[in-house]
């Protein structure tokens, strides 16, 4: 009841401050069962850190992004338990699993570092850097926006007995085609992590940015949000090309489409979610698509929600915490905070948009 006490009242200091800049949460929005410590700057982006050995140990790793932001572990009570600061404008951020380190395999979690056109490479839980200062992407971009990495993410693909780890990046400001670039990272003979670039691809509209991206792993998709326009559809796999499977979307968000998360119900079911920023609310979409049509995504549902302009969002149907018994949502807020949502509440409110 203290969280949410403190939610409600830190809701309204925000509100009250931007008048009517922002949408109202609506009365009938799910609220959080957790919302966290309060970073520095402006929260953006959570990714869900799954402690294989004790779930309830588990991490919602999150940046805060602005310059001297960075990277923050938050406990599933929402108490900052680490964090790495004094970042250039960290953005967006990913986790992968099992990645091979100098003799070891370990678990990372891999950021964007807009200002200085890098992305950074930290082990988990620790927070600790081991990419000696960040790789650098884009390199040969000169027009402005088009070498500022924003949204990423991970991606890993099995072959011939062994792992590839991919991250895909989008940016600022980028062409009208080739918009993401997709990495190869891996560790070299001398120890140290390595970007080799695999492939250039995805439409942009031109009419805002792309930063929100999201992997299906196991269905082997890539979604990204062209914000205002809709939400794309690829192959992860850079071998199985680089045409676009789907566009969809294009109707339903109020104005902004921004952070997207993937609800895995069984292995080939579950739900594509995507923050609608303006009008505080979620929209679900069939993971699976239709049965004659896997591209095809209509609309199942918009759920409020108590996130106020949410940039990014994280989900996971595994148990981690008796709070949650089937799987949570994690939802960046204006008020420098995440919060953490039970996806039972939001499970009921789809169950009763299908009737």
């Amino acid at each position: 009841m203290h969280t949410k006490f403190l939610y409600l009242v830190l809701s309204c200091v925000v509100l009250t401050a931007c008048k009517d800049q922002l949408a109202p949460v609506s009365p009938d929005a799910i609220q959080p069962v957790v919302v966290t410590e309060q970073t520095v700057f402006d929260t953006d982006d959570p990714a869900i850190w799954v402690n294989k050995k004790d779930a309830t140990k588990s991490l919602i790793i999150g940046t805060d992004k602005e310059k001297g932001g960075g990277l923050y572990a938050f406990d599933l009570q929402g108490k900052i338990v680490s964090k790495y600061v004094d970042m250039a404008r960290p953005n967006n951020v990913d986790i992968a699993y099992d990645f091979p380190y100098q003799n070891q395999f370990i678990d990372v979690a891999v950021v964007t570092e807009r200002k200085a056109n890098k992305i950074r490479i930290f082990k988990l839980p620790e927070l600790t850097p081991i990419d000696d200062g960040g790789l650098t992407v884009f390199e040969g971009e000169k027009t402005e926006g088009f070498n500022e990495p924003m949204g990423i993410a991970l991606y890993e693909k099995t072959a011939a007995e062994s792992k590839v780890f991919y991250a895909i990046v989008g940016r600022k400001n980028g062409p009208s085609t080739d918009y993401l670039w997709q990495y190869a990272y891996a560790t070299n003979e001398q120890g140290k992590i390595e970007l080799q670039l695999a492939r250039k691809f995805g439409t942009y509209s031109g009419k805002k940015e792309i930063e929100a991206i999201a992997v299906d792993k196991e269905l082997g998709y890539i979604y990204y949000s062209d914000e205002t326009a809709g939400v794309r559809k690829y192959y992860a796999d850079p071998e199985k090309g680089n045409d676009e499977l789907a566009f969809f979307a294009q109707k339903e968000a109020k104005r902004d489409h921004e952070g997207i998360a993937i609800y895995k119900k069984e292995a080939t079911t579950g739900y594509i979610i995507v923050s609608n920023q303006q009008d505080n609310s979620i929209l679900i979409y069939p993971r699976e698509g239709e049965t004659a049509n896997p591209h095809k995504h209509q609309l199942l549902a918009t759920i409020p929600v108590a996130a106020i302009e949410c940039d990014g969002l994280e989900a996971t149907s595994l148990v981690l915490d008796p709070q949650f018994p089937q799987g949570m949502l994690v939802m960046m807020s204006n008020g420098k905070v995440f919060q953490y949502y039970d996806w039972m509440r939001i499970q009921e409110k789809i169950d009763q948009a299908k009737k």
